[in-house]
C-alpha cells in the first residue's frame, strides 16, 4: 500500500527510491524524486495565487515532463484537474473553462495563442509559460523558486481529484467527477492485475483526457516504475510507435483497437525487435476476432486483456484474451468485474435478467464517478437505484451498453442501447453489421451508421477501409455481409475510403461520416 490519495505514490517513492525515473519523454528522463520537488513547487505556486482548496484546475498541454508535474502539483495544493485537449477548438475550451470555473490553468508558450483568445473572455493565471507571451502568465523558473516542501493541507480520498469532459449526446460536452478513492482503486486493480515492477516501462500513449491515460499515470505509480510518454506526432504513425517501443523498450501499452490494428498494418512490424512488450491491454471498442488473432500471433511473448468501463466507471471489467481460434469471428467477451466492483443486468423495465437474457449492464464500483459537474439533469437518468439496507440504497451506473451474462459467468457485449436501430420496422444492431463487415478478410475497419431515408426513416450506409494490398470492391463485401446478415440490416451503400475519420481518443468518428455523406448527397 502507498497510501490512499492519488499522490501518494509519488511521495512514496520520491523517498524509497528518488532516482528512478518516474517519466521518460524522448531521451529525457524525470526522477520520482525531481518530479515529487517539481510538483510540490507548482503547489505552492497555485496556492500563493490564490487557488483554493478543490479549485478546478486545467492541464492545457502537449505530452512532455511537464505534464506530470502539472497532474501532481494540482493534487498536492488540494485542487482537482481537468484535462483539456490541446487540439480542442477554442470554443468548446471556452464553454468547459466557463463550466468549470476555471481561473488557473498550466500551459505551455507552443498554446499561447489559443490562450490569448482565451484570455479575451476568461480571467485566467497561466502557469508554465513565457510571462511575457500570456497575460498574467507565470514561468517555470518563477514556480522554481517555490519552497520544495509539499503544502501542509488536510485532504481525504472523497475529494475529487479530477474532472474529465467527454461529447454529450447533445453535443454539449460533460465533466465526469472521479474522486481519489475510485482513481486509487482503479490503479492498484491495475497495477495488480498486470503484475506491474519498478523494471516495467508502461507507455502513455492515450491523450490525458482520454481514461485509459489515468492507468498510464497512476497503476505505473504504484508500483514506482517508469512512464513513458509517447509524442502526439507519433501516435499518428504506426511505424513511428512501434519504433518507439523498440526504442524504449517499452513492456505494457494500454490502446484502443484502432492502434493495435494500424501497428500490426502499418508498422514495420517484422522490422522491430519488440520483445520488451509483455502486456497489452485493449478497450473502447470491440476487437475483430480475427484480427486480434493475428495480433496475438507476431506478438507471443505479450499477454492481451480486454478491458471494457465507460469513462464514468473506468476499468470496471476485464477478460484475459485466450488465442481465438482460426476463423473464428464469435466476439471476444468483456469478462467480469474487477476489484471492488459488482454488477446486474437489467431489462426494459428494470428487472433482473437471467443468464443468456440480454440486457442492460448497471455497474456499481469503488471507481465509479461521483456524478456529471453542473448536470442535475443527467444525473436523474444516469444512475439506477436498489434496496440494500436502511435507507441507504445501492447505486449503479446505468452504461447504456447491452450485454448478455454467458453461463461461464462472463459478460458478452452487444452492443449499445442507443446504436439498436429500427430500418423498415426490423430492429437493427448497429454494432453487429460492423462486426461482420470487419471480419471479412480484406477489410481493415469497418463502420456502420444511419441517414434518413427520405421517407421518415433510416437507412443503413456503411464505410469501410481495406486491408494493405487487398484488392476487393463494395460488391464483394456486400455478397460476404449478405451470407450473415438478414436482408433489412445489410446496409444500402458500401463505400470503400482510403481512412476513417477517428477523434482524439482513437475511436471511429460515427457522427462526422454520417454528416459527411448527407452533406454530399444532399449537394
Amino acid at each position: 500500500m502507498t497510501g490512499f490519495l492519488i499522490q501518494s505514490p509519488l511521495e512514496h517513492y520520491a523517498n524509497k527510491t528518488p532516482e528512478h525515473p518516474a517519466l521518460s519523454y524522448q531521451g529525457c528522463e524525470l526522477s520520482y524524486g525531481a518530479l515529487n520537488r517539481r510538483s510540490n513547487q507548482l503547489a505552492q505556486a497555485l496556492l500563493d495565487n490564490g487557488a483554493k482548496r478543490q479549485d478546478r484546475i486545467g492541464i492545457y498541454m502537449y505530452k512532455g515532463l511537464d505534464l506530470g508535474v502539472a497532474i501532481y502539483g494540482i493534487l498536492k495544493a488540494g485542487c482537482v484537474f481537468v484535462p483539456l485537449d490541446p487540439f480542442m477548438p477554442a470554443d468548446r475550451l471556452s464553454f468547459i473553462l466557463a463550466d468549470c470555473e476555471i481561473t488557473h490553468i498550466i500551459s505551455s508558450d507552443a498554446l499561447s495563442d489559443t490562450l490569448n483568445i482565451l484570455g479575451e473572455k476568461h480571467d485566467l493565471n497561466v502557469y508554465g509559460i513565457d510571462v511575457d507571451s500570456v497575460h498574467r502568465g507565470i514561468s517555470w523558473s518563477d514556480i522554481a523558486k517555490q519552497p520544495t516542501s509539499c503544502p501542509a493541507l488536510p485532504m481525504i480520498d472523497l475529494e475529487l481529484g479530477y474532472i474529465m469532459y467527454t461529447s454529450g449526446s447533445t453535443g454539449v460536452p460533460k465533466g465526469m467527477m472521479h474522486t481519489h478513492h475510485g482513481s486509487i482503486t482503479y490503479a492498484r486493480w491495475g497495477a495488480e492485475h498486470v503484475g506491474l515492477k519498478q523494471k516495467d516501462r508502461v507507455a502513455s500513449h492515450a491523450p490525458l483526457h482520454f481514461d485509459l491515460s489515468i492507468f498510464d499515470f497512476f497503476s505505473t505509480a504504484q508500483a514506482g516504475a517508469t512512464v513513458v510518454l509517447v509524442p502526439e506526432a507519433v501516435t499518428r504513425f504506426p511505424a513511428s510507435w512501434t519504433k518507439t517501443i523498440e526504442s524504449e523498450r517499452i513492456s505494457v501499452v494500454f490502446t484502443v483497437p484502432h492502434t493495435l490494428m494500424s501497428m500490426l498494418e502499418q508498422g514495420a512490424i517484422e522490422q522491430r525487435d519488440l520483445s520488451s512488450l509483455r502486456w497489452i491491454l485493449y478497450g473502447g471498442e470491440p476487437y475483430p476476432p480475427a484480427k486480434l488473432r493475428q495480433l496475438m500471433l507476431t506478438l507471443k511473448g505479450a499477454k492481451v486483456t480486454n478491458v471494457y468501463g465507460p469513462a464514468e466507471a473506468p476499468s470496471c471489467t476485464c477478460y484475459d484474451v485466450p488465442l481465438p481460434s482460426e476463423g473464428s469471428n464469435e466476439p471476444i467477451p468483456i469478462g467480469v468485474v474487477s476489484r471492488n466492483s459488482t454488477d446486474i443486468i437489467v431489462d426494459d423495465n428494470d428487472e433482473d435478467c437471467r443468464v443468456g437474457q440480454e440486457g442492460e449492464l448497471c455497474i456499481r464500483s469503488s471507481t465509479l464517478m461521483v456524478g456529471y459537474w453542473n448536470r442535475p439533469d443527467l444525473n436523474e437518468k444516469a444512475y439506477l437505484f436498489r434496496e440494500s439496507f436502511g435507507p441507504f440504497p445501492a447505486v449503479y451506473y446505468r452504461t447504456g451498453d447491452r450485454v448478455v451474462r454467458q453461463a461461464d459467468g462472463n459478460l458478452q457485449f452487444i452492443g449499445r442501447i442507443d446504436r439498436m436501430v429500427k430500418v423498415r420496422g426490423h430492429r437493427v444492431e448497429l454494432d453487429e453489421v460492423e462486426s461482420v463487415l470487419s471480419a471479412h478478410s480484406g477489410v481493415f475497419e469497418a463502420v456502420a451508421f444511419t441517414v434518413p431515408d427520405g421517407f421518415d426513416s433510416l437507412k443503413i450506409i456503411a464505410a469501410v477501409t481495406l486491408v494493405k494490398g487487398t484488392v476487393t470492391d463494395e460488391a464483394s463485401v456486400l455478397r460476404f455481409a449478405r451470407k450473415k446478415l438478414p436482408l433489412y440490416a445489410l446496409p444500402e451503400n458500401i463505400e470503400l475510403l482510403t481512412t476513417l475519420p477517428h477523434n482524439s481518443s482513437g475511436k471511429i468518428n460515427r457522427k462526422l461520416l454520417a454528416e459527411q455523406w448527407v452533406a454530399d448527397h444532399q449537394a
